[in-house]
C-alpha cells in the first residue's frame, strides 16, 4: 500500500476551489471552497507542539516486505514510511481542515485568469539531502518522470489534464492545462520533488536500491530488504524552521521492523520490539490487548476519534471475469454475506456496515433521490431507470440470513442455473466456482461463514493467503476473482475518482479501478464532480455516483469505524489538539516527540 501513500491513504481531500470566483490569483495558501483557516503569517499548524523535544526514537511496525527504495514504480514494494519521511512536496496539506493546502517547498503560486495554466515559486532556502538547491528544473524532471511510462500509472490519471510544463527561471515553473480543472492547482502542489542526480547515470526503472536524493526530514540511515529500515534525521535538513514543519518530525530516529505474520507482530511489540501498533482488527482488539506491560500500565491502549470520510471497503468483484460481468450474479453474491452475525461473532459489535461509496459524510445518497439529483442525471442524459432507490435490503441480516439466501436463489433460478448433487451449475453447465485473493491470513476467518453461505447455494468458494509480493503483482495485473479493498475517500473528492471508477483505468495495470468499472454514466458523473463550479454540484453529482455505483454491485459493502485503535509504549509525548482528518501513522510520525 505505500506506493499509494501520496495519492489515497494520505486523505486527498482535493477540490472546490476558493478560486472559482477569483482570477489571476495570487497566493500563499489553496482553501477548496472556503478561506484557508490559517493566514499566510501563521507560524505553526494548531494540532502540533512547538516545545516538543527532538530526539529520541520511535520503533514500528511494518507488513510483509520491501525490494526497492523507489517508492514510484509499479513492479516493486518500497519500504513503509519512505514517501512521507524522504520525500516533500510543493505544498503541505493540513490535517485539521477538509481541504487546504499551503506553501512549503513553494513560497506562493499563481492561476492563470483562464485558470488553463498556473505559477509555482520555489523558496530559495529549499534545498535536497546533497545539499544542491531545489531549482524549477527538477521539479519538472519529477513530474515528466512520474508520469512516464516506467513510473506507477496512478500518476498519469491523476494528472492527465497537464499538458506542458515550462521552466519560466531558476525558481519558478509554469504547468499548462488542457481544460480547465477546478482542483489541479492544487494536485499539482502535491507533486512528489527529488533530484535529477537520483538517477544519473541509469534509468528511472533500474533506480530499485539506490538511496534517494529528496528533501525531507529523513535519509535512509541502513535497511535490510524485507527485514527492516532505519530513517534517521538529515542533520541539514532545510525546512526545519518552516511553518509548515514547526512542531513536527520530532524524533531523530524512525525504525521499522518487518513481520510477515501479524499475530507474531503483536506479540513482539507486547514484548517491547516496538514502541506503537495501529490495530485493525476488532478480535485482536477486544481479546489480544493484555499482559503484563499492560498491567504495568507501561502499554497505553486508546481509540482516537477522526472526522474522516470513511469512503467504502468491500470484497471486490472483478467484473473482467466472465462470472461478475454479471450484475444480478453479484447481487446475488452480495445477498449471502451476514454482516450482523458477522459483527457480533467476529468484529465484537465494534462495526458499522458500508451503506454508501462515501460513508459517514454529506456525500452519501440518501435512499430516495433528490430531486437535485434527478435534474443533473437528465442534464447528463443519463437514463431514468438508473436513478432509482438505493436498494439496502440486502444490509439487513438483523433476524436471518435466510430471507437474503431464498432471494439469492431466486436471482440464480431466473437465469436458468440449477443445482445437481449439492451444486450450482451455470448455462453452460459449469460449477460455479471462484477465487478470493488475500495478502493477510487473519482475514481467513471472516470469509470462513461467508463460504459456508454460498455453499448452501451450490458455490464453492476459495481462499488462501499468499506471500505479498505476488499478492501485489496479482492485484496490478487485475488477476483475481474476488478481492478485499477500501477506497478511503476525502471531503472533496476529485481526481483520484478517475482512478478508481472511470473507465479509462478499467484496462491500465496497476490502476485501481480494481472492479474493471467501465460504465459512460459513471465517467460523466466523476467528470461533473471534478469540473463542477461550487461545492453545491460537486456534492448532488457525488450523491448520484454514489447511488449508481451502490445499485450495481461492483463490490459487496464491508464495514468502518470512526475511530483509530492504537496502543503505544509510555513513552511519548502528543500535542493536545487532535486533528480532525489524519491517519494515525502519518500523525504521530509528524507530531509525536520523545518524553
Amino acid at each position: 500500500m505505500n506506493i499509494f501513500t501520496k495519492t489515497l491513504i494520505k486523505q486527498h481531500i482535493l477540490f472546490f476551489l476558493l478560486i472559482f470566483c477569483k482570477s489571476g490569483y495570487t497566493d500563499y495558501s489553496i482553501g477548496m471552497g472556503y478561506d484557508p483557516k490559517y493566514s499566510d503569517s501563521f507560524s505553526h499548524f494548531d494540532y502540533v507542539n512547538t516545545t516538543a523535544r527532538k530526539g529520541g526514537e520511535i520503533r514500528l511496525s511494518a507488513f510483509g516486505t520491501f525490494e526497492s527504495l523507489n517508492p514510484f514504480l509499479l513492479k516493486s514494494l518500497a519500504p513503509t514510511g519512505l514517501t512521507n519521511l524522504v520525500f516533500e512536496t510543493l505544498m503541505e496539506r493540513s490535517l485539521d481542515e477538509p481541504s487546504s493546502s499551503y506553501g512549503h517547498i513553494a513560497y506562493k503560486y499563481i492561476l492563470a485568469e483562464n485558470g488553463l495554466s498556473v505559477t509555482y515559486y520555489i523558496k530559495n532556502n529549499a534545498k535536497f539531502s546533497n545539499g544542491d538547491d531545489i531549482t524549477a528544473n527538477d521539479v519538472k524532471f519529477s513530474f515528466e518522470t512520474l508520469i512516464s511510462k516506467d513510473a506507477h500509472p496512478q500518476y498519469r490519471i491523476y494528472w492527465a489534464d497537464i499538458k506542458a510544463v515550462k521552466v519560466l527561471g531558476r525558481k519558478s515553473i509554469k504547468f499548462i492545462f488542457d481544460k480547465k480543472n477546478p482542483e489541479l492547482h492544487m494536485t499539482i502542489g502535491d507533486i512528489p520533488i527529488f533530484s535529477k542526480k537520483w538517477f544519473e547515470s541509469k534509468k528511472f526503472s533500474d533506480s530499485i536500491l539506490d538511496r534517494p536524493i529528496a528533501s525531507g526530514p529523513y535519509i535512509i540511515d541502513d535497511y535490510q530488504t524485507g527485514k527492516y529500515i532505519h530513517y534517521k534525521r538529515n542533520p541539514n535538513y532545510w525546512g526545519a524552521n518552516e511553518p509548515t514543519r514547526s512542531g513536527m518530525f520530532n524524533f531523530d530516529k524512525i525504525i521499522f521492523k518487518y513481520y510477515k505474520d501479524m499475530t507474531v507482530a503483536l506479540e513482539a511489540f507486547k514484548a517491547g520490539e516496538y514502541d506503537f501498533i495501529h490495530e485493525n482488527h476488532s478480535k485482536r482488539w477486544a481479546r489480544d490487548y493484555s499482559g503484563p506491560n499492560f498491567d504495568k500500565k507501561l502499554i497505553i491502549k486508546e481509540e482516537l476519534q477522526h472526522s474522516n470520510n470513511a469512503g467504502i471497503q468491500g470484497f471486490i468483484f472483478n467484473t473482467r471475469k466472465k462470472l461478475f460481468a454479471n450484475k444480478k450474479v453479484r447481487e446475488a453474491i452480495t445477498l449471502t454475506f451476514d454482516f450482523t452475525w458477522s459483527n457480533k461473532n467476529l468484529f465484537y459489535g465494534q462495526y458499522k456496515r458500508c451503506e454508501s461509496y462515501f460513508s459517514n459524510s454529506e456525500l452519501s445518497a440518501d435512499q430516495k433521490p433528490t430531486n437535485s439529483e434527478i435534474q443533473l442525471a437528465k442534464e447528463l442524459l443519463i437514463p431514468e431507470y438508473l436513478i432509482t432507490d438505493k436498494d439496502y435490503s440486502f444490509l439487513n441480516t438483523n433476524k436471518s440470513i435466510r430471507n437474503n439466501l431464498y432471494k439469492a436463489k431466486k436471482i440464480f433460478d431466473s437465469l436458468g442455473w440449477v443445482v445437481r448433487d449439492n451444486i450450482l451449475y451455470d448455462l453452460d453447465n459449469r460449477p460455479v466456482e471462484f477465487n478470493f485473493l488475500l495478502a493477510q491470513k487473519g482475514f481467513e476467518r471472516i470469509l470462513a461463514p461467508f463460504a459456508h453461505n454460498l455453499k448452501k447455494l451450490g458455490i464453492k468458494l476459495k481462499y488462501r493467503t499468499i506471500d505479498l509480493s505476488l499478492y501485489q503483482r496479482k492485484v496490478d495485473s487485475f488477476d483475481y476473482d474476488m478481492m478485499v479493498m477500501g477506497y478511503p475517500q476525502s471531503q472533496s473528492p476529485g481526481n483520484e475518482l478517475i482512478a478508481m471508477f472511470h473507465s479509462s483505468s478499467s484496462k491500465k495495470k496497476g490502476s485501481y479501478n480494481l472492479a474493471g468499472i467501465s460504465d459512460p454514466y459513471v465517467d460523466k458523473l466523476i467528470e461533473k464532480i471534478i469540473y463542477s463550479n461550487n461545492r453545491e454540484q460537486m456534492i448532488i453529482a457525488s450523491k448520484l455516483l454514489d447511488r449508481i455505483l451502490w445499485n450495481d454491485y461492483y463490490l459487496l459493502p464491508n464495514w468502518y469505524i470512526n475511530k483509530h485503535r492504537i496502543a503505544y509504549f509510555d513513552k511519548f509525548i502528543k500535542p493536545e489538539t487532535l486533528p480532525k482528518y489524519y491517519e494515525p501513522l502519518d500523525y504521530i510520525l509528524k507530531t509525536w516527540a520523545s518524553k
